[in-house]
């Protein structure tokens, strides 16, 4: 399977891009600010196109070009429904730390906005994602899991947005933040997957779930899913 990403705009936001080996197909996650050219960009030198974009939350450093990437090639986008106010809205979601930022810029959601719920699994591109709900950095945060065959077997990767980073987590402080329960849900749902998982998250670079478990600062005796808090 084709796993690639790329960092994009003031806020160095991770685009990822996954596909089947020579398939034609492919699923966009987070495009954010300056992300749409290198984007297409690269699914134009690819030869593949994308059947979805999804969201792992309603941030504007991850949401900015999902309307007209999803203009451009005629497919929905996928954000859990207590986040899709951000779409036409994003500075319900920042606060107004980013009014003088966007300017006269104006957001709206793209034609075909589908609803993620939690537990639920997602057939895409040929590809099988997990839709983990982990609210905390924002209500509607979400992780996508899904398993790659590599030459060792096959691996597990998670793309956790700015619910966990390699050695940090997300923040909290803006509107809808929630520390306590964000640690909550990397304890339950997070920590629980297998030391060898592949995180991808929304900043900066991979890591591992075991690597964050025994390493992150942020999680020192958070070991599991009845622990939710230090």
């Amino acid at each position: 399977m084709l796993v690639t990403g790329f960092p994009a705009g003031m806020f160095q936001t991770n685009c990822y891009i996954l596909a089947q080996d020579d398939a034609t197909e492919c699923v966009v996650v987070d495009p954010g600010q300056d992300a749409a050219e290198p984007l297409i960009e690269f699914l134009n030198s690819s030869s593949i196109t994308p059947v979805a974009v999804l969201l792992t939350h309603g941030h504007l450093d991850h949401t900015w070009s999902v309307a007209p990437v999803c203009a451009k090639f005629g497919v929905p986008a996928y954000i859990h429904d207590d986040d899709r106010y951000m779409l036409s809205d994003p500075l319900r979601g920042t606060g107004p730390t980013l009014a003088a930022l966007l300017g006269d810029a104006e957001f709206h959601e793209p034609e075909t906005v589908e609803n993620l719920v939690g537990g639920s699994t997602l057939e895409l591109a040929g590809i099988t994602f997990e839709v983990l709900h982990t609210p905390g950095h924002t209500q509607g945060s979400v992780v996508f899991t899904t398993d790659v065959d590599t030459p060792d077997g096959t691996a597990t990767i998670a793309l956790t947005g700015d619910t966990l980073f390699a050695g940090s987590i997300g923040r909290t402080d803006l509107p809808g933040g929630n520390h306590e329960q964000l640690l909550a849900s990397i304890a339950t749902t997070l920590l629980p997957l297998a030391d060898e998982t592949v995180i991808l998250p929304g900043h900066g670079g991979q890591s591992t779930i075991g690597q964050e478990r025994a390493s992150n600062p942020f999680l020192v005796g958070l070991s599991g899913p009845e622990q939710g808090t230090l």
